[in-house]
């Protein structure tokens, strides 16, 4: 495969490959945060895509006692659904809730095999505030923003995040209402969905801005081979096109495409 864009591209043979070598590279800037005396801020996506990262993490951590006290979980997402006065956060116990995503498949995992003081604490997982979605922005800026930021692409729309296509790249966090392909592309993503009914309408998000002006490197995670098609379309672009959000990766600083082999090899 070929990439028509200046963005590098880097193909592991498997995704657990495309984990350890993502999650070296954070370890080691945990490590360069700590020189300096200020914590890691890491973007996280929910779902499948970044969950070989997160082990990874989680097992190379804990076989040096690595200190990820200092380590800042900066969740892009969280379900709404419709409220007596409009959307309101899904409950935190659902099984499609990032906020529960965020405590049993990234908090957890990381903190699995390392003794209290050198865990990711609870306070350091962060979310947007729904009264004020907007705040969140400041609040990255004001820790200096997102040291990397993990990506993930939807498959059939490019949606990331919540972020659905026509959405601007310079908008900030807020809440939006979900694309139908989001949605669907969601009910793999959490399968204990039985319907596109049960999956909300809506979504609180970080937003194209955010994630393009906030941080300091992005990394695009894609990996199976029902991700083929959100490939091409990435190595097919330029630069930003409002139809396809995951090209928000030309806005970034520093981008990287990360995939494995099944998403690397070209439909026939």
């Amino acid at each position: 495969m070929r990439s028509t864009i200046a963005i590098p591209v880097t193909v592991h043979a498997t995704p657990e490959a495309l984990g350890r070598a993502i999650a070296q590279r954070i370890l080691g800037g945990i490590e360069r945060a700590a020189e300096e005396n200020r914590p890691y801020l890491l973007g996280c996506p929910s779902g499948r895509s970044a969950k070989p990262v997160y082990a990874a993490l989680g097992a190379l951590a804990g076989m040096t006692r690595f200190d990820l006290s200092r380590l800042v979980v900066v969740m892009m997402d969280e379900y709404m659904v419709d409220g007596p006065d409009g959307p309101v956060p899904c409950d935190p116990r659902a099984h499609f809730s990032c906020r529960r995503f965020a405590e049993q498949d990234i908090r957890a995992v990381l903190n699995a095999k390392l003794p209290g003081p050198r865990q990711v604490p609870a306070a350091a997982i962060w979310f947007p505030d729904p009264r004020r979605p907007e705040a969140y922005d400041r609040r990255i800026q004001e820790a200096g923003g997102i040291d990397l930021f993990l990506l993930a692409s939807g498959a059939s729309d490019g949606h990331v995040a919540f972020n659905p296509p026509g959405s601007p790249a310079e908008g900030g966090s807020g809440i939006v209402r979900l694309a139908e392909e989001t949605r669907r592309d969601n009910m793999e993503t959490f399968p204990d969905f039985a319907a596109i009914a049960e999956v909300p309408r809506w979504g609180l998000t970080v937003g194209l801005g955010t994630i393009a002006g906030l941080s300091r490197a992005a990394l695009m995670i894609l990996h199976g081979s029902h991700k083929r098609q959100a490939v091409q379309r990435l190595l097919e672009s330029r630069d930003f096109e409002p139809d396809w959000p995951a090209t928000i990766l030309h806005r970034c600083r520093h981008p990287e495409i990360h995939l494995d082999a099944a998403a690397a090899q070209e439909a026939s």
